[in-house]
């Protein structure tokens, strides 16, 4: 299915591009989230009519994205969970235990924006893990996994 992008979406393209994808792609994910249109000749000309409102929308998003960044850099979240003798946890700390506590802390991050290249934590420790709250925005905040005192 020939789409026109609405906003930028990784590994795809960027705002304004006609791209073609699957069809579930487009009619299950990226149409409903408003990520993007059919691409046909009225859709592409109403389009190019509201393409300056939008490019200023995505410069908001982006500009939003980048401030919560600089704010998160080099930030250290303290997770304390129930652990073993030996340090292993009884269970783990999953993306929404950290968004949770970033939330806390007062920073707008939803667990999608966590990104945890080890997986799922499952010792105490500290950890890096990746926050993106826009797909030009990565930043890399430390975990640290503290046993629960019970």
């Amino acid at each position: 299915m020939q789409i026109i992008l609405l906003e930028k979406v990784a590994n795809l393209g960027n705002l304004g591009d006609v791209v073609n994808v699957k069809n579930g792609y487009a009619r299950n994910f990226l149409i409903p989230t408003r990520q993007a249109r059919r691409a046909t000749e009225s859709a592409i000309k109403e389009f190019e009519v509201k393409r300056a409102e939008l490019e200023k929308a995505a410069a908001a998003k982006l500009a939003t994205a980048t401030a919560l960044g600089e704010s998160l850099a080099g930030k250290t979240v303290r997770i304390s969970q129930k652990a073993g003798v030996d340090g292993r946890l009884f269970g783990s700390v999953t993306n929404a235990d950290v968004a949770e506590a970033l939330t806390k802390l007062g920073f707008a991050v939803s667990k999608s924006q966590v990104r945890m290249p080890l997986g799922a934590l499952k010792s105490v420790g500290e950890f890096p893990v990746n926050v993106t709250p826009h797909s030009d925005v990565v930043v890399e905040v430390n975990v640290q996994v503290v046993a629960e005192v019970a």
